[in-house]
């Protein structure tokens, strides 16, 4: 029996409930017509018609889709489909506030994270709860801590221990990021990028500076977290850096104040709506920087927030697969968005934006086959925004509909 979801229908009404309810109810075999499509490799479609079969795209055409028997029907008409957005580094794990944090990434239109950082059994009981329905949420990529302060043979060890829990990925692993990081430092880092290749487990190193972030590269490493807030990174280093196959996990909007934006729960840092500059932790800009820049008095300069964005661009033009979106912070996901999405937007084109969120995610988190893009045979997650983001960002925090391997789990249009 085909169903429709339209606006203020029974049909639509019953068909949202169903697809909000246990969430581990199967994928959804549907129909998404009257679309603009974002496909995320660069094709936009201006009206067009996605099929989803089994928690996978089945096709993605212009026009208006042939036979819909069976499928449950959700006419777009005035949105924009997207491929869900993927948050290549930030921090979650199991809590007492878990339920309302996933549900609000979903709302903000994310359908995939990688955690930033352990525990690691935290991580993965996340994601089971998820994947069991106890609650909605996107997928979560578990991670797990490295020591880089053990010996190379413990660094080993830890990795091993982390392959075994079915973890693939390190949470970021902080390097000293001046004057350069220390011999001892990268001797574990080779280990533990020796041990990764051999158990499958993807590195991620936390370099904040140039001289970081080359050393990494050189130890073997090829997924970073965080454009360096510290110096100017060189032509030749982004060309040697984007030659290597490296993808920087962006976070442009770091060093940038956050102003006169409410973050209501269940975000768990709260700012006051009163014109003044903050750090994401809600303390004053630019004292409250982690790691602040400072001047030869000891002052904060806030030079984070002009090196990231030069950084950003100066990587992407070395080669524009070498930067992905990340955003590592915690207060109200939709407002983490805008603040991101506005850092971004002073250096790149919305095409450039889509590409980074999507494909170039895809690929830092190691899921480049299966998401990223809306393409025949990738796994059904879409998002369907209200206007038409190609004009700015705006449209992008305007999530209404958005469907996780086929499954409609959030649905904020009226009905």
């Amino acid at each position: 029996m085909q169903a429709t979801y339209k606006f203020g229908t029974l049909a639509g009404i019953v068909g949202a409930i169903l697809a909000l309810s246990a969430g581990s109810a199967s994928a959804q075999d549907a129909a998404i017509t009257n679309a603009r499509i974002i496909v995320g490799s660069g094709q936009v479609i201006e009206s067009g018609t996605l099929i989803v079969r089994g928690g996978k795209i089945e096709s993605v055409a212009a026009g208006k889709a042939g036979s819909t028997k069976g499928l449950t029907v959700i006419d777009a008409k005035g949105m924009t489909a997207m491929p869900g957005f993927i948050d290549s580094h930030k921090h979650i794990n199991t809590g007492p506030n878990e339920k309302a944090q996933m549900l609000s990434l979903l709302e903000a239109g994310y359908t995939t994270i990688l955690s930033g950082g352990g525990p690691g059994d935290g991580n993965i009981q996340l994601r089971d709860k998820i994947e069991k329905g106890e609650f909605v949420g996107p997928r979560i990529i578990p991670s797990e801590r490295v020591n880089l302060r053990s010996t190379p043979d413990e660094a080993r060890a830890a990795i091993r221990a982390m392959a075994a829990k079915g973890i693939k990925h390190t949470g970021e692993i902080a390097l000293t990021p001046e004057p350069a990081p220390p011999q001892a430092e990268i001797e574990v880092i080779k280990a533990i990028v020796d041990e990764g290749a051999k158990q499958g487990v993807q590195i991620n190193i936390h370099s904040v500076s140039t001289p970081a972030t080359i050393a990494a590269l050189d130890a073997g490493v090829r997924r970073f977290v965080h454009l360096s807030n510290k110096d100017w990174m060189g032509f030749d280093e982004a060309a040697k850096i984007a030659a290597a196959g490296g993808i920087i996990a962006g976070l442009n909007a770091f060093g940038a104040p956050i102003i006169d934006r409410e973050s209501p729960a269940p975000a768990p840092v709260q700012f006051p709506k009163d014109n003044s500059p903050r750090f994401r932790d809600g303390k004053p800009w630019p004292e409250a920087i982690a790691g602040a820049n400072r001047d030869p008095k000891g002052r904060a300069t806030g030079t984070e927030g002009g090196y990231t964005i030069v950084n950003a661009r100066r990587i992407w033009d070395a080669g524009n697969n070498a930067l992905s979106w990340s955003t590592d912070q915690n207060y109200a996901d939709i407002v983490v968005l805008e603040h991101e999405l506005k850092s971004f937007s002073i250096m790149f084109s919305q095409a450039d934006i889509f590409k980074i969120m999507g494909p170039n995610s895809a690929a830092y988190v190691g899921m480049g086959s299966q998401i990223g893009t809306l393409e025949a045979g990738k796994l059904a997650d879409i998002i369907l925004i209200d206007g038409d983001p190609r004009e700015n960002i705006y449209p992008m925090l305007k999530t209404k509909v958005v469907l996780k391997e086929g499954k409609v789990v959030v649905d904020k249009r009226k009905k």
